[in-house]
């Protein structure tokens, strides 16, 4: 996939959801994976000629994993001219070494977001991006379904009352395969998690549903989505969703 393709998804979600306004100063959470690093380049890109002016700012929360190395994000932020923060933090040993948690997931994820958003309000940012994308927006629906029997998913855009940060997710039109065609094509350079739970996830486990049900029933995750824009779920009315009932 073409970058000129990524920013025409993601104007799109932008504009229908009013995900940006003048002036905002825009935090993007990179973990180094495919997802966020194509919600770099994408927003980079934006800036560009979107009608509104935003600036931008990557932020990484280093669990504290001996093997991770951020060295080619930091030469591609260098490049892009796009200011860069790796906050360091003790999670991991906390989580794995100290806790030795048996579902290490949640608790690692809410010591991350606190770390995060404090490292973007010190930066001075009003906004966060998180690299969402299409799969992940059904994975999450159908994990509520699942294991908690409720129809739920994220919002485009979500207000943070505790932080006074807003969150958005401008790559929610894109497809997973989009973003890895993407990164295919430009060799974007990812870096692996190096978190032991990495694949051994309930996520990931509806990821794989989700996966075999779109190849037995073409065309089911598309439905997926829609039925969740239409759904009238709060955060979900947009240009996108009245087109779709038409």
């Amino acid at each position: 996939m073409k970058l000129q393709q990524v920013l025409s998804y993601v104007r799109k979600a932008i504009d229908d959801y009013h995900m940006i306004d003048d002036g905002d100063r825009i935090a993007i959470g990179i973990s180094g994976g495919k997802d966020s690093l194509t919600l770099l380049y994408a927003l980079h890109g934006l800036k560009r000629f979107y009608p509104k002016h935003f600036d931008i700012h990557a932020v990484t929360v280093d669990l504290g994993f001996d093997n991770l190395n951020l060295q080619k994000i930091i030469e591609l932020c260098k490049n892009l001219d796009v200011e860069y923060t790796i906050v360091k933090t003790d999670i991991a040993q906390i989580v794995f070494e100290q806790r030795k948690e048996e579902n290490p997931c949640s608790l690692c994820a809410k010591m991350r977001k606190g770390a995060l958003n404090q490292a973007i309000k010190d930066a001075g940012c009003n906004k966060v991006a998180y690299a969402h994308h299409k799969d992940d927006v059904v994975e999450t629906m159908l994990m509520s379904l699942i294991f908690e029997g409720r129809f739920h998913t994220f919002n485009p855009v979500t207000y943070l009352d505790r932080t006074g940060l807003t969150v958005i997710r401008p790559l929610i039109y894109m497809n997973e395969a989009d973003v890895i065609g993407f990164v295919n094509k430009y060799q974007v350079p990812v870096v692996k998690s190096p978190c032991p739970a990495d694949g051994h996830t309930k996520r990931e486990y509806v990821k794989n549903l989700l996966r075999d049900l779109n190849l037995e029933n073409p065309g089911v995750k598309e439905r997926m989505f829609t039925a969740i824009v239409n759904s009238n779920m709060k955060g979900w009315n947009s240009v996108y969703g009245s087109n779709e009932s038409k």
